[in-house]
């Protein structure tokens, strides 16, 4: 079976956001490292075009979150926060926040793209030349670096990949250098194109 006929039936053919039921696809939730089911929604062309184009939101399209916030599918619960996050200078998306539960894998998930965040709370992670950094990205040592609380010393030119952000703290990223899961200053990278 197919991811989009995984979808299918797990949403009855209906968009899992709104319940439309023309013009119909897959749609990866960010970030998302696999197109799997369980990461992943279907969407109608009109709640997909909104997502990826927050400058064309129309806020009352959005009103079927009121149902839909409620899905027992993590993704859609993530779309859902999201949506509701950036509406909520709208009024009624606040209540329906409130009312809203995510367990803490999902809130983890839902917060990881920083939609929920205003343009002035945004913790960016930027490398030695001021390029953002995202999960996921590979980055080069500038620096030979001491591993506190280990005789490893991470030599300047290594390549770390698959890095992940520390998300409260933008001046660190965390990844594997020979085998060790470490701690790294972002002014001490470059990231690789």
């Amino acid at each position: 079976m197919t991811l989009e006929q995984a979808l299918h039936t797990r949403s009855e053919s209906k968009c899992e956001l709104c319940g439309a039921t023309d013009a119909l696809g897959a749609f990866s939730v960010p970030p998302s490292a696999d197109d799997s089911v369980d990461r992943s929604a279907l969407l109608c062309d009109t709640c997909r075009s909104q997502i990826e184009n927050p400058d064309q939101v129309d806020p009352n399209h959005w009103r079927c979150l009121n149902d839909s916030m409620w899905s027992q599918v993590p993704a859609v619960q993530v779309l859902a926060w999201r949506m509701l996050n950036r509406l909520r200078g709208e009024g009624w998306p606040r209540d329906l926040l409130d009312m809203m539960y995510l367990d803490d894998d999902t809130l983890v998930w839902a917060q990881a793209t920083g939609d929920h965040l205003s343009d002035d709370e945004v913790v960016r992670h930027l490398d030695s030349n001021g390029a953002v950094l995202e999960a996921g990205d590979t980055v080069t040592l500038i620096k030979d670096l001491n591993v506190k609380g280990s005789s490893l010393t991470a030599k300047r030119g290594t390549a770390v990949r698959n890095i992940s952000l520390v998300l409260d703290n933008p001046e660190q990223i965390e990844g594997r250098v020979e085998g060790q899961q470490i701690v790294i200053l972002t002014k001490f990278v470059k990231k690789q194109k």
